[in-house]
C-alpha cells in the first residue's frame, strides 16, 4: 500500500511535535512520501513562521527592522534543531534567503522558506533524502498549476526514491521563479503528489481528529464526521467548514484517491475518510452544517415577470458588466431575488441598481442588508422525507426568521438566508434538531 502523508503547520510547530510525526511516520511503513507545512504556533502568543517571513519580505521593502525578524526565525529553527540534535545545519541557507531578498527576491519566495527550511529538518530527523518542490510542482504562468507537468515530473523525481520528504505550498513556474499556492496550499501539494504516484491514500495530518458537524466555535464539542464525500465535502468547503483545502480536493477526486483528516496528538482517533462513494450509512441525516456571514439580497418585483422572455438573463448581465458574483437566486412568479457578498455590491451599488432598472424596468427594487447564509449537507437527506420540515421548525423555536430557503437539484444539500445576528443560533438550533435530537 502506498500513503501519502501531509503534516500541517501545528503538527511542525516544535521538536515534540517533530517526535510526534517520527513516531506516525515509523510506526506504518507505507507511509512513503511525507510532505510538510512551515511551523505554526507553539501557543497561542506564538506566530507562524509563514508570517515571521512574510514579515521580513516588508521590512526589507520597507528597509526598516528586518535583521530583528530574521533573527526570530532562525531561532524557531535553531530551537528545533537543537531540541532533536539534529545533524543538520542552516545557518547558509538563512544567509542565502536574506540575500536573495535584498536583491529583489519575491514575496512568494519568501512565504515558501519555511515548508523549505521545515522539510529539511523532517529529512534530517526521519533518515529520508529531502526533494524540492520546484522540481515537482509546477505553474502556468496565469498563476494556475501546470497538472500535467508536475504529474510527469512528480513521478520521473520520485521513481527511483522508496522515502522521502517534500516541502509543502510551493513550486516554480517555467522560468523558475517560485510561486506559491493560497495559504494551507500545503494540503495541495499533498494530494497532486498523490494522484501522481498513484496512491492508495492521501493522510492529512493536523490537530483535529477529523471534520467536525458544525464550527466547534459555535457548537460545543460537535460531533465528528465519520466518512463524507467528496461531494458533501465540497459543499461544505464552499461555505466556509476548514480543516482542508478547498483545491487539495480535485486531483485525488480525479484518480479515486481516499483522503482521511488524522490528528498528529490522537492518532489512534479515526478520523474522517474523504471517499468518493460509500455504502456505509451516515450516523446522521445530515453530514454537516457550514455557513458565512456579510450577504446582501437585491429583491426584484415586477408583475408577469414570468412571462417575460430573458429578465434573469438580462438582471444577471448587469451584475456581470459590475464583476460581482451571485450566490444565490431564489425566485417566484413576479419576484427574483439575487444573494452578493456584501462588500463586492458596496462598491458598485448605485451603479448595479440603474443598470437593473434600465434593463428590465421592475416595479420595485428593494435591498437588505447583513444576511447570512447557512448550508445544511447530507447524502442522509436524499433519502430523508421532511427534512426541510425539520429546519423550519428547529428556528422557528428560537424565534429565527428564515428570509431564504433553496434546495438543490441533488437534494445534498439545503441552503437557508438569515439575518447575521441570528447566524450562530440557527447553527446550533440545526445542529441540535439533527444531531442532538438522535
Amino acid at each position: 500500500m502506498l500513503k501519502i502523508a501531509k503534516f500541517g503547520g501545528s503538527s511542525c510547530a516544535s521538536g515534540e511535535q517533530f517526535r510526534k510525526v517520527k513516531e506516525i511516520v515509523m510506526e506504518d511503513r507505507d507511509r512513503h512520501y511525507i510532505v510538510v507545512s512551515a511551523p505554526g504556533k507553539r501557543n497561542d502568543k506564538d506566530t507562524k513562521v509563514t508570517d515571521l517571513l512574510l514579515s521580513l519580505y516588508d521590512a526589507v521593502q520597507n528597509k526598516s527592522g528586518a535583521e530583528e525578524i530574521l533573527e526570530k526565525i532562525k531561532n524557531r529553527f535553531r530551537d528545533i534543531i537543537s531540541d532533536l540534535d539534529l545533524s543538520i545545519s542552516l545557518e547558509a541557507d538563512f544567509q542565502e534567503i536574506y540575500e536573495k531578498l535584498l536583491a529583489g527576491e519575491s514575496r512568494d519566495y519568501a512565504a515558501s522558506r519555511g515548508e523549505y527550511l521545515n522539510a529539511k529538518c523532517m529529512a534530517d530527523f526521519l533518515g529520508f533524502p529531502f526533494v524540492d518542490a520546484k522540481d515537482m510542482i509546477f505553474f502556468l504562468e496565469d498563476g494556475s498549476c501546470d497538472f500535467e507537468k508536475t504529474e510527469m515530473m512528480s513521478r520521473e523525481v520520485l521513481k527511483d526514491l522508496d522515502y522521502a520528504v517534500i516541502p509543502g505550498f510551493y513550486g516554480a513556474n517555467g522560468e523558475g521563479a517560485t510561486i506559491t499556492f493560497s495559504r494551507g496550499g500545503s494540503d495541495v501539494t499533498g494530494s497532486l503528489i498523490a494522484a501522481a504516484v498513484h496512491a492508495d491514500l492521501y493522510e492529512n495530518w493536523t490537530d483535529v481528529s477529523g471534520f467536525l458537524v458544525a464550527d466547534p466555535r459555535i457548537v460545543k464539542n460537535p460531533e465528528v464526521i465519520d466518512y463524507i464525500t467528496y461531494r458533501e465535502l465540497r459543499e461544505l468547503s464552499y461555505m466556509g467548514a476548514g480543516v482542508l483545502h478547498e483545491d487539495a480536493i480535485f486531483p485525488v477526486r480525479k484518480e479515486g484517491i481516499p483522503i482521511q483528516i488524522k490528528n498528529t496528538n490522537a492518532p489512534q482517533d479515526h478520523g474522517t475518510m474523504i471517499v468518493a462513494n460509500t455504502l456505509k450509512k451516515p450516523r446522521f441525516i445530515i453530514t454537516g452544517i457550514a455557513g458565512k456571514k456579510n450577504f446582501c439580497s437585491i429583491n426584484i418585483e415586477k408583475a408577469m415577470m414570468n412571462a417575460e422572455i430573458g429578465f434573469i438573463r438580462k438582471v444577471l448581465s448587469v451584475i456581470e458588466e459590475n464583476g460581482i458574483s451571485v450566490e444565490h437566486t431564489p425566485s417566484g412568479i413576479d419576484t427574483l431575488t439575487l444573494f452578493i457578498h456584501q462588500e463586492e455590491l458596496e462598491s458598485h451599488e448605485q451603479k448595479v441598481l440603474q443598470g437593473i432598472q434600465r434593463a428590465v424596468n421592475p416595479d420595485l427594487i428593494e435591498l437588505e442588508a447583513d444576511l447570512s447564509l447557512i448550508a445544511v449537507v447530507g447524502r442522509g437527506m436524499k433519502s430523508s422525507r421532511g427534512v426541510a420540515g425539520r429546519i423550519f421548525s428547529a428556528l422557528a423555536h428560537e424565534y429565527i426568521n428564515i428570509k431564504m430557503i433553496d434546495q438543490g437539484s441533488s437534494e445534498y444539500n439545503i441552503i437557508i438566508g438569515v439575518k447575521n445576528e441570528d447566524f450562530n443560533a440557527a447553527i446550533k438550533a440545526i445542529y441540535n434538531m439533527f444531531v442532538l435530537s438522535v
